[in-house]
């Protein structure tokens, strides 16, 4: 790709903020128990578009730059209506706890122009290409945006989103929304913000495993002294569905049927391991998994609620293994480790129990251990957390102008703990586009070991 290095300029143009066109009555909305597991790290997302094949859109008006930033903006204003609490803001309460203030400050919308075209775009990596010039920082508010016009007369639509207010499935079901509103479509799913739906129970209880998998960040030690000599980086990768099939065969042990997801977190996971020099550094896998299906309590109107949710619903077990034990260990042992920490999580009980947990330990501050990662000699070995983007909406981004040539979302957290999501692809075919967020040191022994399996994201992998 031309532009590899990332050498281009982004020129900011015009800011405003966009607010939802119905008034509201200001409110404080309560943060959940899961939304308080969040520490104040925001995410990114961004959709590539070509230049629209079709000269006119909605009343015959040409598709210009500035016709299709009038549409984002008008479709914005009217979907805040319903998500309201994007267009709210962050504060704190009367015991220090984080909180929505609905207030329809609104969402801070950016306009740019990049001197690239969309081919050139090294989305390979994003440090160079995406972040901080084409995905915005948010400053204010809950929800930034940024439109960026390319040279070539494509677009790119990006949003910030602060994690503490929404999850990837939330996040997802506002982007589809506005996706609808923009092409004067009904919305498909409205949210719900009914917080009584994730109440604690009285008396609340909880398994054991929970300190395990959580902890107060009173008790967090000191960073971990062994990444200090590496750092963490982006990059995507495209891996196609061939190779997930024949991954997934080979993950199968004793005639158990793996998922792809956890055949390729097992691959991951061996990967990582591999580049311990220690056999007893323990090396921590984790899962991030959805509680909407876990506590929806049936098909009835209560199930139906909890399935468009708006906030967070996320559990993140993970399991520890030694490296020298992954690196001797087959694919099939990895899965079915992978497998069973899947299991200790994908129960109603297990989501309840965590909101007690957090009920328990209020209003101090915790997170997830893995998060964490390893802090002493003993026990620095490396942490990953993978997150199934398989919802990731790329194939329903139309706002008028044409399917999204690519997507992805751009998480550099700043943690310790490495993340990986697999998306699928835009092109449809059972592809994954996988982000990863990783030590320099992993993503070289990945690119090493699995070369025919991650192949680094290049302009033909999109959908033109």
């Amino acid at each position: 790709m031309d532009g590899a290095k990332g050498d281009f300029s982004v020129e900011m143009r015009r800011k405003e903020v966009v607010a939802a066109v119905l008034p509201m009555k200001e409110h404080r909305l309560p943060l959940s128990n899961l939304d308080l597991l969040l520490p104040p790290v925001d995410v990114g997302v961004f959709f590539c578009y070509k230049k629209p094949v079709s000269a006119t859109g909605e009343d015959n008006i040409p598709f210009t730059f500035t016709s299709m930033v009038c549409v984002l903006k008008k479709a914005l204003a009217q979907v805040l209506v319903s998500y309201y609490t994007f267009a709210g803001e962050v504060v704190k309460n009367t015991v220090g706890e984080p909180e929505l203030l609905c207030n329809n400050y609104g969402v801070v919308f950016h306009e740019a122009f990049a001197n690239i075209e969309l081919r050139d775009l090294n989305l390979y990596n994003p440090d160079e290409s995406i972040e901080g010039k084409l995905v915005p920082k948010k400053k204010q508010g809950v929800l930034s945006v940024q439109a960026t016009e390319l040279k070539c007369g494509g677009l790119v639509v990006a949003c910030t989103f602060d994690h503490r207010v929404a999850d990837a499935y939330s996040a997802n079901m506002f982007l589809v929304s506005w996706a609808e509103t923009a092409q004067s479509k009904p919305l498909s799913l409205f949210p719900s913000f009914r917080r009584s739906l994730l109440n604690p129970r009285h008396p609340g209880r909880y398994d054991p495993s929970m300190d395990y998998m959580y902890v107060p960040i009173s008790a967090l030690q000191p960073p971990n002294p062994c990444n200090q000599v590496d750092h963490l980086i982006s990059r995507i990768y495209y891996v196609e569905a061939e190779q997930l099939s024949e991954l997934q065969a080979l993950a199968r042990g004793s005639g158990q049927k793996r998922t792809k997801l956890e055949a390729f977190t097992a691959l991951l996971w061996k990967i990582i391991a591999s580049g311990e020099g220690g056999s007893c550094k323990r090396c921590k896998m984790g899962i991030v998994v959805d509680g909407r299906t876990r506590l929806s309590g049936g098909d009835g109107k209560e199930g139906e609620t909890i399935k468009t949710y708006f906030g967070n619903v996320l559990s993140i077990p993970f399991a520890e293994k030694t490296a020298g034990e992954l690196r001797e260990r087959p694919l099939s042992w990895a899965a079915e480790a992978v497998h069973n920490c899947l299991e200790s999580a994908v129960t109603g009980e297990h989501f309840l129990g965590l909101i007690d947990w957090v009920e328990a330990h209020r209003p101090e501050p915790t997170m997830a251990t893995i998060y964490a990662g390893g802090s002493s000699e003993e026990d620095c070995g490396p942490a990953v957390v993978v997150s199934s983007g398989q919802r990731f909406p790329v194939a329903k981004m139309d706002f008028g102008w044409g399917k999204a040539a690519f997507g992805s979302y751009h998480f550099p957290w700043g943690g310790d703990a490495g993340y990986v999501m697999p998306m699928p692809s835009a092109v449809g075919n059972g592809d994954w586009v996988v982000y990863m967020h990783l030590l320099k040191g992993q993503l070289q022994m990945i690119e090493t070991q699995a070369s025919h399996l991650f192949r680094p994201l290049a302009s033909h992998h999109l959908c033109f």
